[in-house]
């Protein structure tokens, strides 16, 4: 190695655990505000830092708005919220053009921006708008740009989307496309919280006042760090692994197992394979480390695969589980060949 070479990699190293506090910062703002939900914190900072999008699936009243609006401040972030409905039209999101008239009496279009030209947009209830209005998102949230009029705008830089969605609550919504679920980097499950967390919420919350969540990162701050996290080096068999693992559960592979065979109707593409690259980065990183290892792996496989993936009507018909194909096949490719590189 030379000695350019070695400067280099030191470098990285530093910036890597300089990161990585800051991260530790921003971590402890955001838990001030919302209490004992380690995992979702970890999950959506995956999300932000691999620059990509992430889909919050929980109940009412469990925080998801007041994550989204903690991230906003924290992360130096532009925020915006809409609130889906059946009635929500494209242009809600998106703008329109408008026609004024000057003082001259000149008549001009005026293009009047939606929410959408933000840098964190909330899309609460996701499932409640209408095909129509939800295929407004996806070129939003795969190009960072839009079309309206004929004309492209870009978006904010960054540019990320935190869509919410009741998993239990059925009536009047509309299931979101796959091609619209694979945009999403990572499913964030949100759950109830336990007893002692649930207590600490009460008395943070109920009281004369709230803690505030300071301002740690500038979007130009998190840019650079995405940048940084695609430098972070990934160990041969760590790649191996995440090959082994997306395509494992693609039913038509040869070397598929029995089970997802007769289980799965359609496994992961790709764009599965190039999330679960980043947020094994970003989880490393998270942690205090240099770089991502096999344990990484297995523990983003299911919010990176879960809505990346579907049952066949025979297995959902059994009451198969996707989460526990999903546990059971990444623990499987947790060999010795495939510990860190």
């Amino acid at each position: 190695m030379t000695q350019a070479e070695i400067q280099t990699s030191e470098n990285l190293v530093e910036q890597i655990e300089a990161l990585g506090e800051k991260l530790g910062e921003a971590r402890k703002s955001i838990n001030a505000r919302f209490i004992g939900q380690d995992r979702v914190v970890e999950l959506t900072l995956t999300a932000l830092l691999s620059g990509g999008h992430g889909l919050l699936v929980g109940l009412p009243g469990l925080g998801k708005t007041r994550l989204v609006e903690t991230l906003s401040t924290v992360m130096g972030m532009d925020g915006k919220r809409v609130q889906f409905t059946p009635d929500l039209m494209p242009a809600d999101i998106l703008g329109s053009e408008v026609l004024e008239t000057d003082a001259k009496g000149t008549r001009s279009f005026r293009f009047i921006e939606g929410p959408i030209f933000c840098q964190l947009l909330m899309a609460d209830e996701i499932n409640r708008a209408s095909p129509r209005t939800q295929s407004a998102l996806l070129q939003a949230m795969q190009e960072k740009s839009v079309a309206v009029a004929g004309e492209n705008r870009s978006l904010g830089t960054p540019f990320h989307v935190l869509a919410t969605q009741n998993p239990i609550e059925q009536e009047g919504t509309y299931p979101l496309p796959e091609a619209q679920l694979d945009r999403f980097l990572v499913q964030i499950d949100i759950g109830y919280p336990d007893r002692a967390t649930e207590r600490d919420i009460l008395i943070a919350t109920t009281g004369e006042a709230e803690a505030d969540s300071i301002a740690v990162f500038t979007a130009g701050e998190l840019l650079e760090a995405q940048r940084l996290l695609r430098r972070m080096p990934v160990g041969d068999s760590v790649v191996e692994m995440i090959l082994d693992l997306v395509r494992a559960f693609r039913p038509d592979e040869a070397d598929a197992s029995a089970r997802v065979k007769e289980t799965v109707a359609w496994g992961p593409g790709p764009r599965a394979a190039q999330a679960l690259m980043l947020a094994v980065r970003a989880r490393a990183l998270l942690q205090g480390r240099l770089a991502p290892s096999a344990e990484d792996v297995i523990d983003m496989a299911h919010p990176v695969l879960i809505h990346r993936m579907a049952l066949n009507f025979a297995a959902r018909a059994r009451g198969d589980s996707l989460s526990d194909l999903i546990s059971e096949t990444a623990a499987s490719l947790a060999t010795p060949k495939a510990a860190v590189a």
